[in-house]
């Protein structure tokens, strides 16, 4: 009988950590395994409180450093137990029917690396939230009208047009992401990297386009904040430089110019810049028009 490891690496808002967990504990299909991971926040009691919770299928570990977020994702695929794991975000949700939903479709699908479900974004508040970016991810996904696999320079092409997967939803082949793990170079594009690694190993991937689980976006979400300083789009240029030439060599070339033109995030950049400049705040604007207008190679040393 198939069990999910739900593994829900913790650095951030008590408050949202306990909606998170809540949302684990009132899925209607029992058949579960949590396992929190408190990466040496600052509060040690921000997740204490999971400890006590009465249910042996909760776990709690504190990390005796703190590991960041690669190190962090890497130790909960390395300590996972289950076939199938989800690197659950400490400020998401689930919908009751999340684990009984994907455990019918790996049941169905049993060689898939990995399920993308359908995702409902929120806001901090928990309402109903679409911002542009999101709006981007929703245009750029693939269309199925129910549970798909796909992979191969298909899927390869699209999510190098915008990566529109929401990484804390996703449903991992633990033995198969764990052939290749959390490349330790990137923060922010980590998971892209992954699925990108399984895609060009020749995995497919199972799309679902029922919504089962809620994706908070919120103003101190990493993926937010690191926008404005470029680290983002330094991990984003560094990546589909190098997928572009593994592109090339495979003869993929829809895939090839997919990654040569990045049009989500030459997009994302455009905006942000226009929001400095309606600001009149200067600085970063040069990097990412840099970023959003050329293929130049980032700073920093990157994987070839």
């Amino acid at each position: 009988m198939t069990t999910i490891d739900v593994m829900l690496p913790f650095w951030g808002r008590a408050d949202l950590l306990r909606e998170a967990v809540e949302s684990v504990l009132a899925q209607d299909d029992p058949h579960w395994r949590l396992t929190v991971v408190d990466d040496a926040y600052p509060d040690p009691e921000a997740a204490a409180w999971v400890a006590d919770i009465d249910d042996e299928r909760v776990h709690f570990t504190r990390n005796e450093e703190n590991l960041g977020v690669s190190g962090s994702f890497q130790l909960c695929l390395d300590i996972a137990r289950e076939d199938w794991v989800v690197i659950f975000g400490c400020d998401d949700r689930m919908l009751p029917g999340f684990i009984g939903r994907m455990r019918e479709l790996v049941a169905a699908h049993p060689d898939v690396a990995y399920l993308q479900p359908g995702v409902r974004v929120i806001d901090e508040h928990g309402d109903p939230h679409l911002p542009l970016g999101d709006r981007l991810k929703a245009h750029y996904r693939l269309d199925t009208d129910g549970p798909q696999e796909v992979g191969g320079e298909v899927l390869t092409a699209s999510l190098l047009r915008g990566n529109w997967m929401y990484f804390p939803a996703t449903v991992w082949n633990r033995a198969k992401a764990a052939r290749f793990g959390f490349e330790p170079a990137y923060q922010i594009v980590l998971d892209w990297w992954l699925q990108l690694d399984l895609l060009f190993d020749g995995e497919q991937a199972l799309l679902d386009p029922e919504v089962t689980f809620e994706y908070r976006r919120h103003p101190l979400q990493m993926s937010t904040t690191t926008a404005f300083d470029v680290t983002r789009f330094h991990e984003e240029k560094a990546l589909v430089l190098r997928t572009r030439e593994i592109t090339r060599a495979r003869g993929w070339r829809r895939a090839s110019r997919s990654a040569t033109w990045h049009e989500s995030s030459r997009l994302h950049a455009l905006m942000i810049v226009a929001k400095l400049l309606k600001a009149r705040r200067l600085g970063g604007t040069g990097q990412l028009l840099t970023h959003a207008l050329t293929n130049r190679r980032p700073p920093g040393h990157w994987p070839e």
